[in-house]
């Protein structure tokens, strides 16, 4: 049993009724304090929690951690370290704040060096991404972009039944919850036109997507099979891939997309960690033709984990939900997707990203992107302000939310949200 997701466990830490994150979620991020310290931390309730404060406090005195881990930029350091000691620091930090546990819930001098109001923080992005791929793993996203840009009756290509398709992406423009993106300058091939033009994007698009961040993997040249990937996994973002659809178009073939997603992807900023999802495990979609023996998984390697997009105008204050899907839908699940990525022989680092790729159900209010949910622009949106939207206009704010529950356990991830401002204008 994993100490920390005990249910019936209770904080002396106010906790909202609708809260992402109950004691059972412990999940881990960075953040600058109102003082200017940057720290990894953690969160229960609405209070951000300084680990390197608790730790120079001694209340990890029980456990072998380097000195200092937590006061880092990111949480590198911490995710290289084995699960072992991760799961010893998550289940010490459930102890702490435990309902029965005096120590630090009488000491007010500690309390004022360790706790924050969440909103009196500046959230970081919580790991250094060495490298970030994106898959493709959504059979209905698949299956609907196949029906629209090519043969409806032959939508998937023939290998995507048989690997997780995936590409790599660029890591130095993944940006943390909160920061603006700019619309992105580009080629596109206007309609009946035989020549490029440059200009920004006009069919800006978000994507709806969950993230894995791995721990340190094996040396180059060995492999990660999928009853051994979990192992690999530290836990898990909300993903938002911001797309060009237009400038995709263009440039995709023959080597897929490039201008068209590099300019931004915006995650949430803490980590949960696949020892609280644990609880919200289910059955993997059935997979027809079987896979190949290397990519055999576990029947359960998914999680029931509902997600949802809402687009705010600029200047207005109601959301408009336009999407509401479930990480459940995977066809590939993350134990395949690593278990492909290093079947060659490519090693994986503490802080990699994988991305799922766009997350779609099989209903139009499931679709994870605009380009499904307008069908290309054909079927505009309507919002809540009375305003419609094919894609993403300048001023929008896209929030994606995720979480988990099961009876009276809720286990979130908080949101992921960005501003798209106008492009910035050429030099």
């Amino acid at each position: 049993m994993i100490k920390a997701n005990n249910p019936n466990r209770k904080s002396w830490l106010s906790v909202p009724a609708d809260s992402d994150f109950p004691i059972q979620n412990i999940p881990f991020g960075v953040f600058k304090t109102p003082e200017g310290v940057v720290t990894c931390g953690s969160r229960i309730g609405d209070t951000a929690i300084d680990l390197a404060a608790l730790q120079q406090l001694g209340y990890f005195a029980s456990i072998d951690l380097p000195d200092g881990v937590f006061l880092a930029n990111d949480l590198n350091d911490f995710i290289s370290l084995s699960k072992d000691l991760q799961r010893a620091v998550r289940d010490a930090i459930a102890e702490v704040f435990d309902d029965n546990t005096a120590t630090l819930q009488n000491n007010k001098a500690h309390q004022s060096a360790v706790l924050h109001d969440v909103h009196a923080v500046e959230m970081l992005l919580p790991v250094t991404v060495g490298d970030y791929t994106d898959f493709y793993s959504s059979i209905e996203h698949a299956t609907n972009v196949g029906k629209m840009f090519r043969d409806p009756e032959n939508a998937l290509l023939p290998n995507w039944k048989h690997i997780p398709v995936g590409y790599h992406g660029r890591a130095s423009s993944i940006i943390v919850s909160g920061e603006p993106v700019y619309r992105p300058m580009g080629q596109t091939l206007p309609p009946n036109a035989n020549a490029p033009v440059f200009g920004p994007s006009k069919r800006l698009d978000f994507e709806l997507e969950m993230a894995f961040i791995t721990r340190n993997g094996k040396p180059l040249g060995e492999r990660i099979s999928t009853t051994e990937a979990e192992d690999y996994i530290f836990g898990m973002v909300i993903f938002n891939d911001w797309s060009a659809r237009d400038i995709q178009k263009w440039e995709y073939v023959p080597l897929g997309p490039f201008l068209a997603k590099n300019f931004a992807s915006t995650i949430s900023p803490w980590i949960v960690t696949l020892d609280a999802l644990e609880p919200f495990r289910v059955a993997s979609p059935e997979q027809n033709p079987e896979v190949l023996p290397y990519l055999k998984a576990r029947k359960d390697g998914n999680f029931d984990i509902q997600l949802s997009v809402s687009i705010t105008p600029e200047k207005q204050t109601e959301e408009s939900i336009v999407c509401q899907s479930n990480f459940k839908f995977m066809y590939w699940s993350m134990a395949q997707q690593l278990a492909h990525h290093t079947v060659g022989g490519c090693n994986i680092k503490a802080g990699d990203l994988l991305a799922s790729g766009t997350i779609s159900g099989k209903t139009p209010d499931s679709f994870g992107s605009m380009l499904e949910l307008s069908w290309s622009g054909k079927n505009p949106l309507s919002l809540k302000t009375g305003e419609t939207r094919t894609f993403i206009e300048d001023g929008d704010t896209v929030t994606m939310r995720a979480f988990c529950q099961k009876n009276d356990l809720r286990i979130g991830f908080g949101m992921a949200q960005s501003q798209l401002l106008p492009a910035l204008p050429m030099e």
